[in-house]
């Protein structure tokens, strides 16, 4: 990405904040940067973003506490339903009775 150029945060894609034009979403840069202990230089090589974008999804998230709670706990619970919804599939599913001589 060209020098200068910069992305803004968008709200149309993944029911979640992430970077206008690509998938990563601030939760993401978020945790690679803050949480991993990534460089923002790194993140942006790696998602091929300009800094600026990784500087930007970050100051969004902090700008925006209550909504990025909020998304964090819809993750959350999407990923226990999910679970949930695993065990009772596994639980369904019936082995077959052995075959006898």
């Amino acid at each position: 990405m060209s020098e200068g150029e910069s992305r803004q945060i968008a709200h149309d894609l993944l029911s979640e904040p992430h970077i206008r034009g690509r998938r990563i979403s601030v939760r993401q840069v978020y945790a690679l940067v803050e949480e991993s202990g990534e460089d923002p230089e790194a993140v942006a090589d790696r998602y091929d973003l300009d800094v600026t974008d990784v500087y930007h999804a970050l100051a969004y998230y902090h700008d925006h506490p209550r909504e990025m709670r909020d998304v964090e706990q819809e993750r959350e619970d999407a990923m226990k339903d999910l679970g949930n919804s695993s065990i009772v599939r596994k639980a369904s599913i019936r082995t077959p009775p052995e075959m006898s001589d």
